[in-house]
Formats: structure tokens, C-alpha cells, sequence
């Protein structure tokens, strides 16, 4: 099998199986819709891909007994007693920073870019986004 596109969602919908099938193995997979083409991609592979490309830039430093976390550019920055509690209420922070922009950020013109980040954010579990943010490889 090789790429597979459907020119409809109709058609698409109409092969559902193969369509996924394709995106589980890593083919191109995509659907038109009017003027907009739609890539389907296996979340795991995505993630993968993200975790890449998209550096944390993350900053972790001693601060008044404890350990404070940001990320220079965004909007998100967590404290903690110790350095594991401080990573892990960044986990919950960007959590919470990716749930803002889907309900209100994504169009700010200061926020539309993180899409890629959002995307990490939200297909990776805490371990995952943990290790992205301390650069362990997973």
C-alpha cells in the first residue's frame, strides 16, 4: 500500500480503515475537504517527531530554598521545594497553558505558533513531557 488521499470526507469515511491503517504505518494519509487537505497521522509517531524538533528551552534554577522552572517566551513557569516537584508542577503548568489555547490562544498572535507545542504537550503523558523538559532521551 502505498500513500492514500481521498478527495472527500464522504470517500474518506467510506475507507476509514484503510485511511487509518495507512497513518499507523507511517504513509502519507490525507483527506481533501473543500479547499483544505488534512494529513491523519499516528499520534505516537507525531509525538515522536515533535519531541524532536521542538526544543524545551527549559530553565531550572535554585531560587529562596527551592528550585523555580520556566521556559524563556512563554507564559508558564512552576516553583517547587525540590527539583522533581518543581518539573512536576511545570508538567501541570503546560497543561494547563495547552488547554488555554485551545479554548482561547490559538489565534492570539502571540500564542498561534506554539501549535507544535500544544501538540507535544497534549499527545505525551507525564513522563514524556517530563522527560522533554529535564532532555532525557525516552
Amino acid at each position: 500500500m502505498s500513500a492514500v488521499h481521498y478527495d472527500s470526507y464522504t470517500d474518506a469515511r467510506a475507507h476509514l480503515k484503510d485511511l487509518l491503517d495507512a497513518a499507523e504505518k507511517g504513509r502519507v494519509a490525507t483527506v481533501r475537504r473543500d479547499s483544505a487537505t488534512t494529513a491523519v497521522v499516528d499520534v505516537e509517531r507525531l509525538r515522536h517527531f515533535l519531541a524532536s524538533i521542538v526544543p524545551s528551552h527549559t530553565q531550572v534554577v535554585p531560587e529562596a530554598g527551592g528550585w523555580s522552572v520556566f521556559i524563556p517566551g512563554l507564559p508558564v513557569a512552576a516553583d517547587g521545594s525540590s527539583f522533581d516537584e518543581a518539573v512536576d508542577e511545570m508538567v501541570d503548568a503546560l497543561r494547563e497553558y495547552a488547554q488555554d489555547w485551545q479554548e482561547r490562544l490559538l489565534d492570539a498572535p502571540n500564542h498561534r505558533d506554539n501549535w507544535g507545542l500544544v501538540q507535544l504537550i497534549s499527545f505525551s503523558d507525564d513522563g514524556q513531557l517530563r522527560d522533554w523538559l529535564v532532555g532525557a532521551a525516552r
